[in-house]
């Protein structure tokens, strides 16, 4: 049996959407790994952002996915119904305009996601410095693909062969930080693209490494990634931001897997300007998102699944998420 474990919950969307499963051979095997970036931020800090969206005079900023995803006691969405200033954004940089708009309230923008976003973070906050925007705040709970890749290889109950690496997040780190993957672990990886002749080119690429024993990091999407990714959207993101360890929804506390700011730039963080206090929280009772997300268990395994659990009850981020593996699996049928 081949095992190839996807990576972004992009490809894991697409792969339910368009059959690709369903259409391989009988001895290949896909897995859903820990892409999505509402999946894997921890319980404790959805509980400590509902916490701060739940102070007097805040305008709290977030993704939509963000919304629903329950907390130990309440949601986002729960909070907002009840009044308190909830607002869906597409970007950090709408919030510079907010708070410019409420120079009396304190906006907050929870920042969510990998290397994808975590530069346009980065910008964001150069220019609330430059601009001198006092009522603007992050939640920082970003987090970084490689530290967690390498923390799944490590679990040697994983039986994975390769895999199909993340199209949008390689744009910014590119092909060299991946290269643990084939040297160290002597796994095969392609970076792959989003359409289904992508990924299924993909996982042929991967296929050929496997039979012929050649494991090295290939990118099969060349039309948007480059070997060295984009190195100004590197610069800027460690100009702004420092690795730190971070919690995982699955994997639990990964060393400099995450990212905090750098101390020039503290005057943004939401945790210094508020005195959060310790958070009763927990996981969903239940729910095995974690273990979905480490690859050991399919959502079909849970209890919960398509019963207590759906898109319109979701009992666990990964059935929020327009990225998540359990709300894949329910859109279509798998």
């Amino acid at each position: 049996m081949i095992n190839l474990m996807e990576v972004c919950g992009t490809h894991t969307h697409q792969i339910a959407k368009y059959g690709i499963k369903s259409i391989l051979p009988e001895n290949v095997n896909l897995i859903s790994g820990p892409g999505c970036p509402v999946c894997v931020t921890s319980q404790k800090d959805i509980d400590r952002a509902i916490w701060i969206a739940s102070q007097k005079n805040v305008i709290f900023c977030t993704f939509g996915d963000m919304l629903k995803v329950p907390g130990y006691s309440t949601s986002l969405e729960k909070l907002k119904s009840e009044g308190k200033d909830i607002r869906v954004v597409l970007s950090a940089g709408d919030c510079i305009d907010i708070a410019l708009r409420n120079r009396d309230k304190t906006v907050i923008f929870m920042a969510v996601g990998f290397e994808t976003t975590s530069p346009t973070v980065a910008a964001t906050i150069l220019k609330a410095k430059k601009l001198k925007i006092k009522n603007f705040k992050i939640f920082v709970s970003h987090k970084l693909i490689i530290p967690a890749i390498e923390e799944l290889l490590k679990d040697e109950n994983l039986k994975v062969n390769g895999f199909i690496l993340p199209g949008h997040v390689s744009t910014i780190i590119g092909k060299k930080p991946y290269q643990f993957i084939t040297k160290k672990y002597k796994k095969a990886g392609v970076i792959t693209g989003f359409e289904p002749e992508d990924v299924l080119e993909g996982i042929k690429m991967l296929i050929k490494q496997i039979e012929h024993n050649d494991f090295k990091i290939e990118i099969q999407y060349k039309r948007a990634v480059k070997e060295e990714g984009n190195s100004k959207a590197i610069e800027i993101l460690y100009r702004v931001f420092e690795k730190c360890s971070s919690e995982w929804r699955g994997l639990g506390i990964i060393e400099n897997s995450g990212l905090k700011l750098k101390d020039e730039f503290k005057e943004f963080e939401a945790e210094n300007f508020f005195e959060i206090p310790e958070i009763e929280t927990k996981e969903n009772s239940g729910c095995i998102c974690g273990e979905i997300l480490k690859g050991i268990k399919k959502p079909s395994d849970c209890t919960l699944f398509k019963k207590v659990c759906t898109p319109f009850n979701p009992v666990g981020p990964c059935m929020v998420s327009s990225e998540g593996t359990c709300s894949a699996y329910y859109r279509f049928g798998l």
